[in-house]
């Protein structure tokens, strides 16, 4: 091997064994927190589940320890907020003078109780020959109350979306939001109608987990951030049914918590670090969109959402790619910081996954903000999500770790206030 060859290897080999090793980031660390967030103890970490809350805790305790401090305002490292589950209580509705059928009509709503006659709005009709998603998609986007006339031409896919609103689903929210009343008829016109809704509510409790470490610029913030909650139980595979979310999406919130360790550790950051893991991601996103209303958006300097970073990407080991590449120069940023390392940073090779908007990073994007989820999941191929196989066992360790590393290297240059990624343009975001 000539002279020059050996020097090439060795400044390849830098980033993994010199100065940006980020030595500090260790894969028995990981190990030690990837193995706790996916234990059967968690019991698939669902919302709203004993699991969840055990999860929560260890995430706080592990806040405690990296010497975090709660965000402005909060106490403690769990920022809690409530939902509401509506259950029918009582549903009576009289169409031309004649009583609907239970099986003829679903429904969805945000009031505890819900009585149309004399304001009664406008009804909107499925016709036979109508496309009836297309009239239910539009039919939600008016955002208004609504009572919607569908043909009995479309029974069967009637009768599916009946089955998924009649299950008690959360709401943010209660009192403020639409009505939307559907109806299988092959009525044409509606003379009168009679309406009585009444749903018992139950409250739920959530919270996210959030520290930081303050920053020279105290409004000025870099986030990092994963999802801790996934989807508990599933059918039982050779006796098992947990579904432990090793990687979907331990393997975020351990990167979140080594991050937070690592960066606590370094001399005091020029902009304020946040580490937040999400609840309710796997049900809506709705722990992100709680976050995204505690702060102004405007001083969100970028956001590294890190989601199923377990295993190797279609790019190799120690490389991820970065949903929504084209929004902002967020991406090219990164690139920039692990160019000749070991690391590297890639577009979504899956666009027509969506995963841009599959993710925590939504929610904050469409505010402007640079947001981008990292990920290295081979998402076509991977038969693990949301199984019960998605197991610890099934990641590559040392992956991971590098892949954390490469997210603290790429973000150095955020933190100290010498890069700024440019704003997502809202109109451009769904």
């Amino acid at each position: 091997m000539t002279f020059r060859k050996t020097l090439a290897l060795g400044l390849a080999l830098l980033p993994l064994s010199g100065a940006f090793a980020q030595k500090d980031i260790k894969q028995k660390d990981v190990a030690r927190i990837i193995n706790t967030l996916a234990a059967d103890e968690m019991m698939g970490r669902k919302t709203f589940t004993p699991g969840i809350d055990k999860a929560a805790n260890f995430i706080s305790d592990e806040f405690k320890k990296a010497g975090l401090q709660p965000l402005a305002g909060d106490t403690d490292f769990k920022q809690e907020f409530k939902m509401y589950s509506l259950t029918s209580d009582k549903a009576d509705i009289e169409i031309n003078g004649k009583r609907v059928k239970p099986e003829e009509f679903f429904y969805s709503t945000v009031h505890r109780k819900v009585e149309w006659e004399d304001k009664a709005p406008k009804p909107v009709f499925i016709g036979e020959n109508d496309d009836f998603r297309q009239g239910i998609n539009k039919a939600r986007q008016q955002k208004k109350d609504l009572l919607v006339m569908v043909h009995p031409k479309h029974q069967e896919m009637f009768s599916r979306y009946a089955e998924y609103f009649k299950q008690s689903s959360p709401v943010t929210e209660l009192g403020k939001g639409s009505t939307l009343i559907y109806v299988l008829s092959p009525l044409t016109e509606v003379t009168s109608f009679d309406v009585e809704i009444k749903n018992e509510v139950k409250e739920m409790d959530l919270a996210n987990v959030a520290g930081m470490i303050p920053g020279k610029r105290a409004n000025e913030y870099i986030v990092f951030s994963g999802h801790y909650d996934h989807i508990g139980f599933q059918k039982a595979v050779d006796g098992d049914s947990i579904a432990n979310g090793a990687d979907d999406d331990a393997s975020g919130i351990t990167a979140v918590i080594t991050l937070a360790n690592h960066f606590k550790k370094q001399p005091k950051p020029e902009r304020t670090l946040l580490f937040v893991a999400f609840t309710a991601e796997e049900i809506g996103g709705y722990g992100s969109q709680h976050f995204s209303k505690q702060l102004n958006p405007d001083e969100i300097v970028a956001m590294f959402n890190i989601e199923m970073i377990g295993k190797g990407s279609k790019f190799g080991p120690n490389s991820a790619y970065i949903t929504g590449f084209d929004k902002s120069d967020f991406g090219l940023l990164l690139q920039q910081a692990v160019k000749g390392t070991p690391y590297s940073f890639h577009p979504d090779p899956y666009p027509g996954q969506n995963l841009f908007y599959r993710s925590d990073n939504a929610t904050l994007a469409r505010l402007g903000v640079p947001a981008h989820t990292i990920s290295s999941v081979q998402i076509d191929k991977d038969k693990l999500y949301h199984s019960v196989d998605d197991e610890v066992s099934s990641l590559d360790m040392a992956h991971m770790t590098n892949m954390i590393k490469a997210v603290a290297l790429g973000a150095k240059d955020f933190v100290q206030g010498k890069k700024t990624p440019k704003r997502v343009d809202k109109t451009q975001v769904q």
